[in-house]
């Protein structure tokens, strides 16, 4: 295609999609399930006009990847309602720990037992294919930071720690293929890949979004009553946060999340022990003004990502093997996982059951398989993992998003019905 024809094209779909947003809510499908299929008719499969070829693209999609993924658990950050607790974290803490590494275990041991993967790769593909995507599951996440639903902030929580939490299995992969150094008996995998980069992204993330809150708090309030750019604040704070973490070899993706939660909380706690005038308006927030153009930014780049997701695939992609696979994962893996992270605490099971089956695999899962590549992960394999994850993410795209309406619509109908009322 051209780049008149992509500026058509992209044109076209921005305008349908800002026209049509009142019917979109009311059809039982979701934004992404349109531009796949728009991906999947331009692409290979429908009428070839372009081919995206992740392999050769691997650099550019990890960088893109990258971006998308970071802006996204930003928003999720921010819109994490009222203060920590333990009781009300316990859930999604569980997700990302004990649900991931369970998943882990059992895609490698799919992979490995029936699709006849190594070891590595096999605990590789599971480390890709465990994290939920904070980019995709949209739908099923909280919508603005004063949303206090139980369902929607187990699961945005756990996407937003998970694309963390996942990078320790991503490097025990990489060096049981020989792509990464694990030190004497994993002691190194331990200490470093485990430890030291989970404990110090979520200092680094808590300690920038705190310093952040206060001095723009502080500036807000002083005589002069700075104005301030929350948009650049925002994207500044995950620049900063990212960049430490690589620096000192912490997973960054763990720390966004962090600093944004610790942004908003920390701003919500100031706000409660200010005493303004009686006539004064509530002080603006970091948190809430960057908000509206983070969501933008990944609107526009989901569009992106799944036209690019749906013009790698070939009717070829669809093979007997990577249909086994997604559906071992979305049937199996996940509500196993999550029955086994849960077990004891004292979750709803209803919440258990929605959670068990909306486990959105997507943009983060490509990041990771993007960034194996990228560490000298052998062409063969690579593209291997290429066809399984792609095939994975598009029909998640697909499953979730044409059950996700109807299966919330009845959950939220039956919540409201009960005598304790939503």
């Amino acid at each position: 295609m051209t780049n008149a024809q992509w500026f058509v094209l992209i044109g076209g779909l921005l305008l349908v999609r800002g026209l049509s947003a009142g019917l979109l809510q009311r059809l039982p499908v979701t934004p992404a399930i349109i531009y796949l299929g728009v991906g999947m008719l331009v692409g290979p499969s429908g009428l070839h006009l372009f081919h995206f070829n992740p392999l050769k693209e691997s650099a550019l999609l990890e960088v893109l990847t990258e971006v998308v993924v970071l802006i996204s658990l930003f928003s999720a950050g921010v819109k994490m309602p009222g203060a920590f607790t333990l009781a009300r974290w316990r859930a999604p803490i569980l997700l990302a720990t004990v649900s991931m590494a369970v998943t882990v275990a059992l895609v490698a041991a799919f992979a490995v037992l029936v699709l006849g993967l190594p070891l590595g790769a096999g605990v590789l593909l599971g480390a890709i294919l465990a994290p939920t995507d904070p980019v995709l599951a949209t739908d099923v996440q909280i919508r603005h930071p004063g949303d206090r639903d139980q369902l929607r902030f187990t699961l945005t929580c756990e996407a937003g720690m998970n694309d963390g939490s996942a990078f320790p299995f991503v490097m025990l992969g990489l060096g049981l293929l020989g792509l990464h150094g694990l030190g004497e008996n994993g002691m190194r995998w331990v200490l470093v890949d485990v430890v030291w980069a989970t404990v110090a992204a979520v200092a680094i993330g808590v300690v920038g979004g705190m310093a952040l809150a206060r001095l723009s708090w502080t500036l807000r309030r002083g005589a002069h009553k700075h104005a301030l750019m929350d948009d650049f604040l925002g994207l500044g704070l995950i620049g900063l946060v990212y960049g430490l973490c690589v620096l000192v070899q912490a997973w960054g993706f763990l720390a966004v999340f962090f600093a944004a939660v610790a942004l908003r909380q920390t701003e919500q706690s100031l706000a409660k022990a200010d005493t303004p005038a009686a006539d004064a308006e509530p002080l603006p927030t970091v948190s809430e003004g960057s908000l509206v153009f983070k969501e933008h930014l990944e609107r526009l780049s989901e569009m992106v990502l799944v036209i690019l997701i749906g013009g790698t695939l070939f009717l070829t992609s669809w093979t007997w093997a990577a249909v086994a696979l997604s559906l071992f994962l979305f049937v199996v893996a996940r509500p196993l996982s999550v029955l086994v992270g849960l077990a004891g605490s004292g979750t709803a099971w209803k919440i258990r059951g929605l959670s068990a089956w909306f486990g959105v695999r997507g943009v983060g899962s490509l990041y990771y398989l993007m960034f194996a590549i990228q560490h000298g992960l052998p062409e063969t394999l690579a593209l291997q993992l290429i066809q399984f994850t792609l095939i994975v993410v598009t029909l998640s795209i697909l499953l979730h998003g044409t059950s996700v309406k109807p299966l919330l619509g009845l959950f939220w109908k039956r919540a409201r019905s009960a005598p304790d009322g939503p």
